[in-house]
């Protein structure tokens, strides 16, 4: 027995009536090392090996007469603090995370609250709410381009009709509605996210208390924010960090839509940091604005899984 066990862990087995096998000796280890080794190697290769460059090229600084890099150390960081670019796209980049946040948020537990229900058809519903989330963000914000356009768009020519806009007004070309046409795609797509987290939220949670809270004569909206919110507090933490963090690194609607304009009314750090990317090629600046939104996002996310006690 010993020396068949001592076989299968240099990867062959010869017990009696077994089949002889040839497997590396890795496949039967029971070391977790092995296993991690594929995940671990697809994070370094493209998520610290670009961090780490990043890092190194905010460091220099791009020579506009050479258009060479020149290491200087503090250079894009004390730019990066006089530059009102910086501060207008930090300010629309906080705009855009909280309203878009609160619609999704209060969309998505009014909708599951709706969905919650074993009702014929309920459950079909609940799978069409996830349609919207398999298109490519890119595409949802070109419908929405074109829905708002203000010669065609079906979205402004119904607000034409209603009064609402003057003739012709282009939603997204104007810079006081321009936020507003970038945030209603963003919405669209991402509140069934929200829906999801929070319809598993409320099915997870004990029917007793609702029971005995029926019993006691307690109302729909007393039941709501003296049980059911208590309970999804958690779950309302979780998918709200997760959502927070995705929308402040927000990039595809706003350059499919806008491309940051009219003017800068829609430019967020990330576009901001794409635009001298790709429009200046001023790769360690622009390295240096993505960095910046990185510990932004860290210092934010930290302080809120720890003011709220969320672990993941």
């Amino acid at each position: 027995m010993a020396a068949a066990t001592a076989s299968l862990t240099h990867g062959k087995y010869d017990g009696p009536g077994a089949r002889r096998t040839w497997l590396p000796g890795w496949l039967t280890s029971e070391s977790p090392f092995p296993w991690l080794f594929p995940a671990a190697a697809l994070m370094a290769v493209f998520g610290i090996y670009p961090l780490l460059y990043a890092i190194g090229l905010s460091f220099y600084k791009k020579n506009a007469a050479t258009r060479k890099m020149v290491f200087d150390i503090d250079h894009n960081w004390t730019k990066i603090m006089s530059d009102e670019r910086v501060w207008n796209a930090l300010f629309n980049t906080f705009v855009y995370t909280g309203v878009a946040l609160v619609f999704q948020l209060v969309l998505g537990m009014l909708i599951a609250l709706l969905l919650d229900s074993d009702r014929r058809g309920y459950g079909v519903l609940r799978a069409l709410m996830t349609l919207p989330l398999v298109i490519p963000p890119a595409v949802t914000a070109m419908m929405f381009l074109l829905m708002l356009n203000g010669s065609f768009g079906v979205l402004s020519r119904g607000l034409i009709a209603m009064g609402l806009l003057p003739t012709g007004f282009s939603i997204l070309g104007d810079a006081s509605t321009a936020m507003a046409g970038v945030l209603l795609a963003e919405i669209w797509q991402w509140t069934p996210f929200m829906v999801l987290i929070m319809l598993a939220g409320l099915r997870s949670l004990p029917k007793e208390p609702f029971e005995a809270a029926a019993i006691d004569g307690a109302n729909a909206v007393q039941t709501f924010f003296k049980l059911t919110l208590p309970m999804m507090s958690k779950v309302i933490a979780i998918a709200v960090l997760i959502r927070g963090i995705d929308l402040f690194r927000a990039f595809d609607y706003v350059k499919v839509m806008t491309d940051s304009g009219p003017g800068t009314a829609t430019e967020t750090l990330t576009s901001y940091a794409g635009r001298i990317y790709f429009g200046n090629a001023d790769f360690p600046y622009a390295s240096t604005v993505a960095l910046l939104t990185l510990i932004i996002v860290i210092a934010l996310s930290s302080a809120f899984m720890k003011i709220f006690k969320v672990k993941l």
